[in-house]
């Protein structure tokens, strides 16, 4: 990771800042050129065969799923490949070759657009795949280099927005191009070929100034074999639980995402009984609310890779898609000709069906930015690209799999909109299955709900809060919340070790259950639990993990500061690592405080919605340095200093 960024606070800048930065604004601008232009070539060849050219062995009817095919193809063939590549060689100077082929194969699709020649066209289109298969890996194994963790999400928010305005952008431009006629200035197969020529220099040139990012994998021996690539690399993803979970859920994303997209033309002409524009239009809303739910991300997720939007967005495609199935069954029922999109923008009933595709395509954004930024953060950087390739090839095997599907769903009568109904249906039951395998979303998600709808969390200092390596974090504890209110302050998961008698506690119970918080009990009431919780701590610090302990040993019962005990010294003594001090600031007097001698608990509303706490970190500090009455100190001053009002210092 680069000096220059890793250590960056989140306020000191956010996603639109990178991209007056060189470590982000050449690559950005690069990959969107790239993207644009796939797309200006693909469309303007599809609407020129649809359309324009009669070829006997390739009909209108049949070419855009051709062209889809052999584009995708690369992408099964050699995904494997250029992942070991991106690990193995300079990032940059990938960058620059895959620009150099990209402008290769536009001056070879530019011959094919002046010759008419369509098998070279489609060579065109096998190599323009081949440059996104190769570049795939790149574009993600990048960010992580050149980014800080604050700054992963808003990062890859940019990147996606980016592809989908570039996506929309590209086809919007090689419809309108390819439409020029014959007896323009310029018509349109040599429009086309002109601008994605100037395109491809154009990206060439930003490309030079993309920063070094040097090889994470320098002694790499490239295995040329696809098949056993693919298979260790899933393998290696698979170590990883959450990586491993991210990649499906990914694919399921671009599964859901490929069954709009393919539909919109038929939805447009069968279903709403629009031309030519409706269907444009369709695509502009959903590439729209894409890019706009990846911008979202960091927002709400204030700059941390938020894994807890996974949820809200698997939620989000789900009800936004069944609502579009209610809304658009009997549309144009009594329509007797093709609307233009003044004539179907001027029905109110068509509101409620763009609004249904901007907030579907919007959560699709939630749901799928995090996730990517998680496989950055915590695949091996050795491996990084690798499991990336990996991961490209499960998103082409599910486009494949959404096409047969889908295909074979309307071939035995079911309609457009049960499609869409049916999808709606299997993305709740795979959410289902991915949050219950990996509570690691789920948790996030109901931490993330209670600090932004109960409480108005403040994070302060949360960049000492490590975001890789063994540590132990130490905190008061004011209330039943103080668990889940720090994991939506860390970026990765922290493992508590609590008294056993909240896990009695309903619903809290559970959810520490499902976190794996380690239970633990006075030794003079059970030894073998308390030396079980000591051995539990040590083994999840050697994965180079987090512990999180609260060292008084119970909630408190009056808002003071209670005498911390030598639990973290044992824990310490088996294996010495950092300790972060963090201090919850204004839960006590809380609804889930002990407050009143308890009463707070009867009191739901009794501070209002929406109160003011504050997650405050210390820097960490190191292990020699660390005693019970020191990281006290270390607490009450981080109280003090951020303003608790109702702090009353117990004597140590």
């Amino acid at each position: 990771m680069s000096t220059s960024s890793s250590h960056r606070p989140a306020h000191e800048s956010s996603q639109f800042a990178l991209l007056g930065q060189r470590r982000f604004a050449p690559f950005f601008w690069t990959q969107f050129l790239g993207a644009a232009n796939d797309n200006i070539f693909k469309f303007a060849f599809t609407v020129l065969v649809t359309y324009q050219l009669s070829v006997q062995w390739l009909p209108g009817n049949m070419a855009g799923l051709v062209i889809g095919a052999v584009f995708i193809a690369p992408f099964l063939l050699f995904s494997a490949t250029s992942g070991q590549l991106a690990d193995k060689y300079d990032k940059a100077m990938l960058t620059r070759l895959v620009k150099n082929l990209e402008l290769l194969i536009m001056v070879l699709g530019a011959v094919g657009l002046f010759t008419g020649l369509i098998p070279l066209l489609l060579g065109g289109i096998f190599l323009l795949g081949l440059h996104s298969t190769l570049f795939g890996p790149v574009k993600y194994a990048y960010l992580p280099q050149h980014l800080g963790e604050h700054e992963l999400t808003g990062g890859n928010g940019m990147i996606e927005m980016g592809t989908f305005v570039a996506i929309l952008l590209g086809n919007l431009a090689g419809g309108v191009l390819i439409a020029l006629p014959a007896d323009a200035w310029l018509p349109g197969t040599q429009a086309v070929a002109l601008v994605c020529v100037v395109l491809a220099v154009l990206g060439r040139a930003i490309a030079q100034a993309v920063p070094p990012t040097p090889s994470t994998a320098p002694d790499l021996r490239v295995n040329w074999n696809p098949v056993s690539e693919t298979w260790r690399n899933l393998k290696l993803a698979h170590e990883g639980v959450a990586v491993f979970r991210s990649l499906l859920g990914i694919s399921w994303m671009w599964f859901f995402g490929a069954v709009f997209l393919s539909q919109f033309p038929a939805f447009a002409k069968d279903v709403l009984h629009g031309n030519e524009q409706v269907a444009s239009l369709l695509l502009v809303v959903f590439s729209l609310g894409i890019a706009t739910g990846s911008l979202l991300c960091e927002t709400l997720s204030r700059r941390h890779v938020e894994i807890g939007l996974v949820p809200l967005g698997a939620i989000g495609m789900s009800v936004f898609a069944a609502d579009l199935y209610l809304a658009s069954r009997g549309l144009g029922a009594n329509s007797t000709g093709t609307m233009t999109v003044g004539a179907f923008i001027a029905q109110p009933a068509h509101w409620r069906v763009l609004a249904d595709l901007f907030a579907l395509s919007l959560a699709a954004g939630l749901y799928s930015v995090p996730m990517y930024a998680l496989i950055q953060l915590r695949s091996p950087a050795s491996h990084r690209a690798r499991i990336i390739a990996a991961n490209n090839i499960l998103n082409a095997l599910f486009m494949i799999a959404s096409s047969l599907i889908v295909g074979a769903l309307l071939a035995t009568g079911v309609s457009i909109p049960e499609v869409f109904g049916l999808i709606a249906l299997a993305n709740l039951v795979v959410g289902a299955y991915i949050f219950l395998l990996v509570p690691e979303y789920l948790l996030r998600f109901l931490a993330w709900v209670l600090s932004h709808f109960v409480y108005r969390l403040r994070l302060v200092g949360d960049q000492h809060i490590p975001a890789t390596g063994a540590a132990v974090i130490v905190c008061n504890h004011v209330s039943f919340v103080d668990a889940v209110l720090l994991m939506a302050a860390s970026p990765r998961p922290i493992r508590f070790v609590m008294d056993h008698r909240i896990f009695k506690v309903p619903v809290l119970g559970w959810m520490f259950k499902l976190a794996k918080a380690i239970p633990i009990a006075p030794r003079g009431e059970d030894p073998a639990a308390y030396e079980a919780a000591f051995a539990a701590a040590d083994a999840v610090l050697a994965d180079g993990e987090m512990i999180g302990i609260f060292p008084e040993g119970g909630i408190t019962n009056d808002g003071t500061l209670q005498p911390f005990k030598g639990g973290v010294m044992k824990i310490l003594e088996r294996r010495p690592v950092p300790v972060v001090p963090v201090a919850l600031v204004n839960l006590w007097g809380s609804f889930f405080s002990r407050a009143e001698g308890g009463k707070a608990m009867i009191k739901p509303f009794r501070r209002g919605l929406f109160s003011r706490v504050s997650v405050v970190a210390a820097p960490a500090m190191a292990p020699e340095q660390v005693t019970p009455d020191g990281l006290r100190a270390a607490v009450h001053g981080l109280l003090q200093t951020h303003g608790e009002p109702v702090l009353l210092p117990a004597a140590a």
